[in-house]
């Protein structure tokens, strides 16, 4: 049988009809608001209106035994309907420790019942991969690329919430709370309920009730951090946190700046390759820069120097990538690993005679 592509959350939500459940369902991926949508709709699948609730069963992954888990998908419920469902949550470490039972047990399943692995990383090299992508679901739960997140944003004002949505706007608002899904919802309720009579969420709302504060905190850090003022950044950052602000959100805010000063570096180190000569403000703004931050602009890329500069682009994606999983460090470690790199200088190590 032909292996089954991964279908993306939005693809599988958007679905006119409620898709029927395989044996063995996978959701995978860092976007916890996409799973939790996922796997009600799976749950609405499998055990429909009323009582199904009691044909129900979740296990947390990291105690969960396989015996158990299996003799809850061959349980009948004495009320609801007569299929199972068992979700087994943050299921990473279940998996790790019965990959080869499961690779068995998605080969010929022994119950009528629906087995939901809800797992961070799921690699497509394993045998248990390909076993379930030839007889079961596999849903990726990852944020959609800009451009999709800004159309899933006008539907969902639209189908959700009532509201009209523009796409500059939403992307607007995208940039202001960043790619987390979840805090991309609850803003949006919020400005549902808040829009006129019409229902038009219109750029002004979204700059007056959209975490003004937060944005305007967000660029005080950075400043502070290209300023070399590392406690101050580091005291903002704080804030922001201790406000229920996400890491990441913080990063897509601030991220945006550091990528025009890393072009504008890329643009005069090619200047100077070609034997040419490009001004600081020249190369800032063909990297963007507004014209009424030039002057400030020029400073911060002075004082950050041309070695780390060029590393900014690295740092970036670094950050990006732990933040999604790729680091065994703390989120908010890694955010304030970044503001010390752009604040602190390295230290100079003297030549020894």
């Amino acid at each position: 049988m032909p292996a089954n592509k991964p279908i993306h959350a939005i693809d599988f939500l958007d679905a006119a009809e409620t898709p029927a459940a395989p044996p063995v369902c996978v959701v995978f991926g860092n976007e916890s608001f996409l799973k939790r949508k996922v796997v009600a709709r799976i749950r609405q699948a499998v055990l429909g209106p009323g009582e199904g609730e009691f044909s129900l069963a979740t296990f947390d992954g990291d105690n969960a035994a396989l015996s158990d888990v299996l003799r809850e998908l061959a349980t009948l419920a004495m009320f609801g309907g007569g299929r199972r469902l068992v979700l087994v949550e943050e299921a990473d470490a279940f998996v790790g420790r019965y990959r080869a039972e499961l690779e068995e047990y998605v080969a010929h399943p022994r119950t009528t019942g629906v087995l939901v692995l809800e797992v961070g990383s799921w690699q497509a090299t394993t045998r248990l991969y390909k076993a379930v992508a030839a007889l079961g679901l596999q849903v990726e739960c990852t944020a959609p690329p800009p451009a999709r997140l800004t159309r899933w944003l006008i539907a969902s004002a639209q189908n959700d919430h009532r509201a009209r949505l523009s796409a500059p706007v939403a992307e607007q608002l995208v940039e202001m709370v960043g790619p987390d899904l979840g805090l991309l919802d609850q803003e949006l309720a919020k400005l549902a309920l808040s829009a006129g009579p019409d229902g038009e969420i219109t750029a002004e709302l979204v700059s007056r009730m959209v975490g003004a504060w937060r944005a305007k905190t967000a660029w005080d850090m950075l400043d502070a951090a290209l300023d070399g003022r590392t406690a101050d950044a580091l005291l903002q950052f704080d804030r922001l946190v201790l406000a229920g602000e996400y890491p990441v959100a913080v990063l897509a805010q601030i991220s945006s700046s550091l990528r025009r000063l890393a072009a504008a570096t890329r643009l005069v180190l090619a200047a100077e390759a070609s034997g040419r000569r490009i001004s600081l403000r020249a190369a800032l703004e063909q990297a963007g820069v507004k014209g009424f931050f030039l002057a400030k602009a020029e400073r911060q890329l002075r004082r950050l120097g041309r070695h780390r500069a060029q590393r900014l682009y690295h740092w970036l994606l670094e950050t990006d990538l732990g933040l999604k999983g790729d680091s065994q460090a703390q989120p908010r470690e890694l955010l304030e690993r970044l503001l010390v790199r752009i604040s602190i200088p390295a230290p100079t190590v003297p030549n020894k005679a």
